[in-house]
């Protein structure tokens, strides 16, 4: 199966769009008190307990829209920091009680269901306080368990094709997503939740790195049999979705080992539900590259293709610039930040909004974008209640730092019918949506474009949720009618299709 055989991602798509995609209409039926645990539990493995500070540090604005160059920082991870950067990435912080159901742990990121399906590794060389290994992070324990013994190192730096961010940094992240533990409830759709999730814990991530001035770069571009083989995952059941590597040192000196020994090691049931379901495993397998010439392929190619249409019909954004280094420390955000399942519809002030889009947009550093500030991604508004905001339709012009007004009105209803027929769209001040032109993403990356376009959109979603919080104002990630959000905003969003969607109000 090629990366080139787009239909297969169409297919997929189209098949998982509400309300009547084909691969929606199997009859499922999901009973929370069947919740699979939320914790992956190596059952022979001795952990290395991690420590933990939870002390506030630089400002949410700063670090969410900061990027540390390549001459920047000479700042080194140690068990310390890596301690905070997990913790505050993925986990536990907060427990709630509900009845019939019982405790609920609540991690430092959003996700779908609360089902928690993205895990954690981590493979470096000897670092202040740990020693050269592949560990696995667990969050319930607060520890990581090794799983290899040495540096392995080199098996990424092969696997990314000599990708520079990776070849230099003394510790690399790689996420992974559980299937089945997410599609228990959210069926085939659960393939668009793998990167919608792992989206918003990387945008804790980078900003946990940016607080604590190291150098990070997102890669989607890698072999994917290898860097699976160097976890050990059970590729029926697991996957690995996303590196980061984390710092600059010396280039890694680690050779790649001749074989990578397949470890088997025990760990309790991943999900309390078998069915794989075989349209995630079809675009998963279809979007993997298998050759260093198509990991190098994929990051040569400039993929920016964000469109800015010229209209005076509109507002400058108004965010606040002085003293954002006082603002609230990017820790104190992530410890109260949750999804607002209520909002008042309140106005929240034009400025609140500004600076929420303003800190949040700035760039992600990414490997299939040519440079910081590029994006594949458009937004697109519905203005309900914003104090000195017309309410109605806008676009989001980036390189003017502008919003663009497409149509005056009321729209509470219409929001309320594009997010699922639910009353939080309508009740919130700001629905938000990111959306891409999906076709020629595909033209560029083909299959793993897909990937691509939900990752960028997560992130940038992530960060919402955290520049909402720093200014006080609830923030929801929602699904949406997939054709009908295209519609809504046609013609200037015709031929885009829509990644991500979150709600902005007062609570």
């Amino acid at each position: 199966m090629n990366n080139d055989e787009i239909q297969i991602t169409w297919n997929y798509h189209n098949g998982t769009k509400h309300p009547n995609g084909i691969f929606l209409m199997k009859p499922h039926f999901y009973d929370p008190a069947l919740r699979p645990s939320p914790y992956k539990i190596y059952k022979t493995l001795k952990g290395i307990s991690l420590p933990l500070d939870r002390n506030p540090t630089s400002s949410t604005l700063k670090t969410i829209s900061g990027v540390i160059g390549q001459n920047e920082s000479d700042n080194l991870p140690d068990l310390q920091s890596l301690g905070r950067i997990l913790y505050f990435s993925s986990g536990i912080t907060k427990t709630i009680s509900f009845v019939g159901l019982g405790e609920f742990e609540f991690r430092a990121a959003s996700c779908t269901g609360a089902l928690y399906h993205i895990e954690i590794y981590l493979v470096c060389g000897d670092i202040p306080g740990l020693e050269a290994g592949v560990y696995h992070f667990d969050p319930k324990e607060m520890k990581l368990d090794q799983l290899r013994k040495g540096d392995f190192r080199g098996v990424l730096v092969k696997a990314t094709a000599d990708e520079n961010y990776v070849k230099h940094a003394p510790v690399i992240l790689v996420y992974t997503d559980i299937f089945t533990r997410n599609s228990i409830k959210y069926g085939t759709r659960e393939y668009r939740h793998t990167f919608w999730d792992c989206g918003t814990i990387i945008a804790n991530t980078l900003a946990m790195c940016n607080s604590h001035h190291f150098r990070t770069k997102v890669i989607m571009g890698f072999l994917d049999n290898t860097v699976n083989s160097l976890l050990d995952l059970n590729q029926e059941k697991e996957v690995s979705i996303a590196l980061i590597p984390i710092g600059k040192a010396n280039p890694t000196g680690a050779k790649e080992p001749t074989k990578i020994e397949t470890l088997n090691l025990p760990t309790e049931p991943l999900s309390n539900y078998d069915y794989d379901d075989p349209e995630i495993a079809k675009i998963h397998l279809a979007s993997s590259l298998t050759s260093p010439e198509q990991v190098l392929s994929w990051r040569s190619k400039n993929t920016s293709i964000q469109s800015y249409k010229s209209s005076t019909n509109g507002v400058v954004l108004e965010p606040k610039i002085s003293e954002i280094s006082r603002e609230t420390p990017i820790e104190t955000v992530i410890i109260k930040r949750g999804s607002t399942r209520k909002f008042s519809r309140e106005s929240i002030s034009f400025q609140q909004l500004s600076t929420i889009i303003h800190y949040s947009t700035r760039g992600v550093c990414i490997d299939f974008l040519q440079k910081y500030g590029d994006s594949i991604i458009d937004m697109y508004f519905i203005v309900n209640s914003v104090e000195n905001l017309e309410p109605g339709t806008y676009y989001f012009d980036k390189k003017r730092n502008y919003l663009e007004l497409l149509k005056e009105g009321i729209f509470r209803n219409e929001a309320m019918h594009l997010g699922l027929d639910q009353d939080i769209p309508g009740d919130g001040s700001v629905c938000v949506f990111f959306m891409t032109n999906l076709e020629k993403i595909l033209a560029k990356l083909e299959n793993r474009g897909y990937r691509a376009a939900q990752i960028e959109a997560s992130i940038l979603g992530g960060r919402f949720y955290l520049a909402a919080y720093s200014q006080n104002v609830g923030a929801t990630g929602l699904t949406f009618y997939d054709d009908e959000v295209t519609e809504f905003f046609s013609p200037h969003s015709k031929d885009k299709n829509t990644m991500f969607m979150i709600v902005l109000g007062k609570k």
